[in-house]
């Protein structure tokens, strides 16, 4: 009776906190044995069981419906009397890195500093500092000096850093000639 009510404290705390912000999110994470540096932003709490295998940098920005999967479970569901074991791997990403929406990060996966993940990228190995890495399998596509150019000519570049929000709805408006 009492574990059956732990697990659903657990679950309504997990609810709570999956609609929560960033801070609490990242608080949350950090007591189950996530380690988490410095000035991050997280708008995921999805992460398998071993949470322990995960760790994040300073300056770690991870969108929302990002997941960390920490173990591959087909190994022990489809080989269970051959291997006798499971298969897991950490997760390491480094300091200055963007997770883009909805991305995968698989086990066995460094992502190196200063680095962004295209949204939606399913992601395993070791990739660089200085990388943009997109795609499923996740690659290189190319290295972060020549993203910052892209953004810097690109068309969609607004100055909303500093604004409120009715004040960059109206300029995105404006801008894109909506009314």
């Amino acid at each position: 009776m009492i574990m059956k009510l732990k697990k659903i404290v657990d679950s309504l705390e997990r609810f709570v906190v999956s609609k929560s912000g960033s801070e609490r999110k990242i608080k949350y994470l950090r007591r189950q044995g996530v380690k988490i540096g410095e000035r991050c932003f997280v708008q995921s709490i999805f992460i398998s069981n071993e949470h322990f295998l995960v760790e994040m940098g300073n300056h770690v920005a991870i969108a929302n419906g990002v997941r960390f999967i920490t173990h591959d479970g087909s190994a022990s569901w489809l080989f269970r009397e051959e291997l006798d074991a499971g298969i897991f791997g950490k997760i390491s990403i480094g300091n200055d890195v963007f997770i883009g929406m909805s991305s995968i990060l698989l086990p066995n996966t460094t992502i190196g500093n200063n680095c962004i993940v295209g949204a939606g990228s399913v992601v395993r190995g070791k990739f660089p500092d200085n990388s943009v890495i997109m795609g499923n399998p996740a690659k290189v596509v190319l290295k972060m000096s020549a993203q910052k150019l892209l953004y810097k000519v690109s068309p969609g570049l607004c100055k909303t850093l500093d604004l409120n929000l009715p004040d960059t709805i109206a300029l995105l408006k404006e801008k894109f000639s909506i009314e």
